[in-house]
């Protein structure tokens, strides 16, 4: 098959090292410019060098626009292969192909379409992640699942873990769809949209902590902010503080919320939840902080003293 791939970041450039080894023929690849993005200038493998190292024409957009469009006519590829597009592709792109467009996606569709699917679903607590392959509709990421594979989400894994485990599952997943679908295969999977879920992209805001929440929520939230992501942060004195390491407190405490309460072992406990003035749920026992002029500190060393409020 004649292959277009639209693809960014390290997701792209693994989905486009997988089609060369495809044994279809990549014609051209489109991309996006780089970002200055917090979270677009991680995981940020080249997708335009390594497609001009293998002879690949390269087309740079942040939108298809019209003159695409026009290429793509003259082009006429059997298929497009997208992984992670950044922005919205027009029914007259996706539909062009004589098979369509697959999209990849590192979520387990229906549920967590649209952005971080990674960093939400640790956040919610679910027991495991993956990577859908799907063939494009009018609806983001709501077509028909051609291959899906899944992996275990581990007791104190960070998203980043989680990265590198959904990452190695996109080769396979690709291979085996490309195979189904150049067999002229076309009974896929419709998703069940009443299991459906849609994440919108991540701010700075989206990482402030709210100490209303469980230890147990906190916990998966500074897991979810691992480095190279934008931490997990609250405010200390006026001054944004970084919480880069914690874990559920052994104890149960009492108090009001974000409160700098009791040494714990290594760390030092934020009491935390909705019902702390009860005494009865667990708190935040911060490991590592970092400042904002980046320096990284043992939480039992910074917190020189109990008392006081993050917030």
């Amino acid at each position: 098959m004649r292959i277009v791939m639209f693809g960014y970041q390290t997701w792209g450039h693994r989905t486009l090292s997988a089609l060369l080894t495809s044994g279809h023929e990549v014609v051209l690849v489109v991309t996006h410019p780089r970002s200055e993005h917090a979270y677009e200038k991680i995981w940020d493998d080249n997708v335009a060098d390594l497609a001009t190292q293998n002879g690949i024409p390269v087309v740079l957009r942040n939108r298809p626009d019209d003159d695409l469009f026009e290429q793509l006519q003259t082009i006429r590829p059997d298929l497009i292969v997208a992984n992670n597009w950044r922005t919205y592709l027009p029914e007259q792109i996706w539909s062009l192909p004589a098979h369509g467009t697959l999209n990849v996606h590192d979520s387990l569709l229906p549920a967590y379409a649209g952005f971080s699917p990674l960093i939400w679903a640790l956040i919610n607590g679910e027991p495991e992640v993956g990577v859908t392959a799907h063939m494009m509709d009018q609806t983001l990421d709501a077509g028909p699942i051609v291959v899906q594979k899944a992996v275990s989400v581990g007791p104190r894994d960070t998203t980043t873990d989680l990265f590198h485990k959904t990452l190695e599952l996109i080769e396979p997943i690709l291979l085996e769809s490309l195979e189904a679908i150049a067999a002229g295969r076309t009974d896929f999977i419709a998703q069940d949209r009443s299991r459906a879920s849609f994440f919108h992209k991540r701010s700075d805001r989206d990482s402030r902590i709210d100490w209303t929440w469980s230890a147990d929520e906190l916990d998966r939230l500074v897991r979810a902010l691992s480095d190279p992501y934008p931490s997990a942060y609250c405010f200390y004195q006026g001054e944004r503080l970084r919480i880069t390491g914690a874990r559920v407190s052994t104890n149960t405490y009492g108090g009001t919320p974000g409160r700098i309460f009791y040494r714990e072992d290594d760390g030092v406990v934020i009491v935390a939840g909705t019902n702390a003035r009860r005494g009865t749920e667990h708190g935040l026992c911060l490991v590592r902080v970092r400042t904002e002029d980046g320096t990284d500190h043992l939480a039992s060393d910074f917190f020189s003293k109990m008392g006081g409020y993050l917030d």
